[in-house]
């Protein structure tokens, strides 16, 4: 039997912001609009779980609101996946209005779970928004036209964490070892690339790495490429002698930078000068190209277990629900902290047909909620 197909456009159209805040329908103001009225200064770029990112966000939803009805916007809803970021989001969405929210982590192995904490129900099963649709049903929460559902999109709408985010994170490898292999050639080494990666993508250096993937790609690219050996990088982290990223490019930019990897090195420096939380644009233009690639290029008769393993996939969970409160009013706005250069293709490759993430086609897996 077929999977069903669809993009998330079809809930959506173009009410979506990626990490930018600069919405993909150009009727509504972003952030570089709004920017003077809030008093925002410039080069500032509010991330999720800030409260300048929710005032950017709500006065982009007012206008979004303001061309589909003359009804007030006056009560919030929030789907995501992750118990910090998005918990603070909701938190900062609440300080202007009502807000309910949702948050899951599928855990298959595990008993379901529901709890309900501060106006926000925890869940370890996407399959739990029928809970949360019978919550709201509860506390006569209203559904209609003077509500807004913000649908996180990474891990939630598509690529559910715990159940199918995996292939995101494969498609992000990728890009990073692309990036690496191109960047040094002949003198590309994969198993040095591994240890590295492996090593430093965990949590415990997250203070060093920021947890950011752009610094990730970076320090591997000159440990990699002999700039600054992974022995000496552990050891002085280790004392203590080197803290964060911006010790590290420093240092690099003091040491003999091989000439190949000389224009990297300096679009990285540049953008970290400037306070770009996403400066290694060429890597994110690979990873965009990599997720692209993995979404609905399966054959539908390898199964589910294969597909969810290695394609990415709409939540069907989540979709359903939307279609549910779409039908009562209330207007669905999509919002990311993913990249606009991860999400967005380059002109060139739009003209060949790479839609947006928001307009790609993917199947639809997951169980129905019967609504």
């Amino acid at each position: 039997m077929p999977y069903q197909r669809t993009a998330l456009s079809e809930l959506l159209g173009d009410f979506v912001v990626y990490r930018g805040l600069t919405p993909q329908d150009a009727r509504l103001p972003g952030l570089a609009e709004l920017r003077a009225e809030l008093g925002l200064p410039e080069g500032h770029l509010p991330r999720k779980a800030q409260a300048d990112y929710a005032r950017v966000v709500l006065r982009t939803l007012q206008a979004a609101q303001a061309l589909r009805t003359r009804a007030s916007l006056a009560h919030l809803l929030y789907i995501g996946d992750t118990k910090r970021n998005d918990a603070l989001t909701i938190a900062g969405l609440g300080d202007h209005l009502p807000i309910r929210g949702f948050i899951a982590a599928e855990a298959a192995d595990e008993p379901k779970k529901v709890e309900i904490r501060g106006g926000v129900m925890y869940a370890n099963r996407w399959g739990a928004l029928a809970d949360f649709l019978d919550w709201l049903t509860q506390q006569r929460y209203p559904l209609d036209e003077g509500t807004a559902l913000l649908l996180d999109l990474d891990k939630t709408a598509f690529g559910a964490r715990g159940r199918n985010s995996r292939v995101i994170d494969s498609a992000r490898v990728a890009a990073v070892r692309r990036t690496v292999e191109e960047a040094l050639g002949g003198a590309f080494d994969e198993q040095a690339f591994r240890t590295a990666f492996d090593e430093l993508n965990q949590q415990k250096y997250h203070g060093f790495t920021a947890d950011n993937q752009d610094y990730l790609a970076y320090i591997c690219l000159m440990v990699v490429g002999g700039v600054y050996q992974l022995p000496e990088l552990l050891s002085d982290l280790a004392a203590g002698h080197l803290r964060t990223f911006a010790d590290f490019i420093a240092i690099c930019a003091r040491k003999s930078i091989p000439k190949r990897l000389v224009p990297i090195h300096q679009e990285v420096f540049a953008g970290f000068r400037q306070g770009d939380p996403t400066p290694f644009k060429s890597f994110r233009r690979r990873e965009y190209e990599e997720t692209v690639n993995r979404m609905d290029w399966l054959p539908d008769d390898v199964g589910e277990e294969r597909i969810l393993a290695e394609e990415i996939v709409l939540t069907r969970e989540v979709m359903e629900l939307c279609r549910h409160l779409l039908r009562r009013g209330v207007l669905i706005f999509g919002l990311t902290d993913k990249p606009d250069e991860v999400s967005l293709p380059l002109p060139e490759l739009r003209a060949r047909g790479h839609p947006p993430l928001h307009r790609a086609r993917m199947k639809l897996l997951g169980t129905p909620l019967g609504l």
